[in-house]
């Protein structure tokens, strides 16, 4: 009996026209895999960036055991147990962090190519350390999102790289021999964020030490974003309530509100994982990690109603490699349930998406407090 694709959903993460729980990609690298498999022993196979479960499950499904599992979004992992207890596969997988433990002695990897090269080459470079010397890596993804500079990252990490035909607009990447090697560490790099005045804190030198692990969006820089929403971060913060880095991706944002206001604590969250590890070393690397909390979560779902006075958001518009509309208001709606009344949700978006409209219905009274041709500041007051 073949595995039943169609059955897989994306919740908890966007369900929305045109956006799939699994592809032609999947089944590419399956299918490649296919004879690899089936010579593996309990334990041996790991499966890294499955997007909501097909790999996994698929090879589950076709006798595999104790598989390792990483996925870096959060919703995605949430995806994988929802799907495998609505398959009858729950207890056949183990969801893990990127580290040793995940692939330690693994014989076969199956892996989704992230969007990133600087996240292919930490999950490369942690395979080819930790592996056994025999392992084989199965790398797929759509045509439309592979570069050949992904062939020069494995082969930077992989003695052999073969190249699959393409199939339905996928290819897959094969390496073997593992070059040995260091395992990765984060990149990291000391950036300005912001001009220096008479009145900064002493703490505050206007220059910040940004920790990024190869997936976290934008790296160890400060993308132009959250440039302009540290620019319009406010003054002086409420005295109660929790102060929100909401979808904190390497935690400047936290980071820099910890430097400016040395009495209050951040609570930072965010569904990436590397975006978390990425916000810990940030928050470490300028000495402020007990002051900066960083939790793992879909949305703001692990704080209470009304828990927090300010909440600063630069909200993603991509699930995957699609570009949707969809993630923003989801985000602006938990936000809004979080704040207290009174409480302001500060974000900075793309000026062409026209998030205004949907702040004033969603969180309450919205005032513009920057725009320029790319971007806009917004600051919402909870109403009820």
């Amino acid at each position: 009996m073949e595995f039943p694709f169609e059955a897989l959903r994306r919740a908890p993460d966007v369900e929305a026209p045109g956006l799939v729980a699994a592809d032609a990609a999947d089944r590419l690298i399956l299918d490649e895999s296919a004879s690899a498999r089936a010579a593996l022993a309990p334990g041996d196979l790991v499966v890294v960036g499955d997007t909501h479960g097909a790999l996994t499950l698929a090879a589950a499904h076709d006798g595999a055991r104790d598989i390792r599992v990483h996925q870096d979004p959060l919703t995605g992992e949430r995806a994988l147990a929802a799907n495998a207890e609505a398959l009858g596969r729950s207890g056949t997988f183990t969801s893990l962090p990127l580290s040793a433990e995940l692939v330690r002695d693994a014989r076969v990897v199956l892996l989704r190519l992230p969007r990133s090269l600087d996240a292919l080459d930490d999950i490369a470079g942690l395979i080819a350390a930790h592996a056994a010397s025999d392992v084989v890596v199965y790398a797929g993804g759509r045509v439309k999102h592979m570069a050949v500079s992904m062939n020069d990252v494995l082969r930077g990490r992989f003695a052999r790289l073969d190249v699959s035909h393409a199939r339905q607009k996928s290819r897959v990447l094969i390496a073997r021999t593992p070059i040995p090697g260091p395992a990765p560490t984060p990149a990291t790099r000391a950036l300005p964020h912001r001009q220096r005045s008479s009145s900064d804190v002493a703490a505050d030198d206007g220059e910040i030490t940004v920790c990024a692990w190869g997936g976290a969006f934008a790296g160890a820089a400060i993308d132009i974003g959250t440039r302009m929403l540290l620019a319009h971060l406010p003054e002086s913060l409420p005295e109660t309530g929790l102060v929100v880095d909401f979808a904190c991706g390497t935690g400047v944002v936290a980071t820099v509100l910890a430097l400016r206001h040395p009495g209050r604590r951040i609570y930072a969250s965010d569904q990436s994982a590397a975006a978390v590890a990425s916000a810990r070393a940030t928050a470490a690397a300028n000495g402020v990690a007990d002051r900066v909390q960083v939790v793992r979560d879909d949305l703001l779902r692990a704080l209470p109603d009304g828990a927090a006075a300010f909440i600063a958001l630069n909200p993603p518009f991509h699930s995957g490699a699609a570009v949707t509309g969809s993630i923003a208001p989801r985000m602006f709606a938990d936000a809004a349930r979080a704040l207290q009344p009174g409480g302001e949700l500060r974000v900075v978006w793309n000026s062409h998406l026209r998030y205004r409209g949907a702040l004033e219905r969603i969180v309450g009274p919205t005032r513009q407090l920057a725009r320029d041709a790319t971007f806009t500041v917004t600051g919402s007051v909870r109403s009820r």
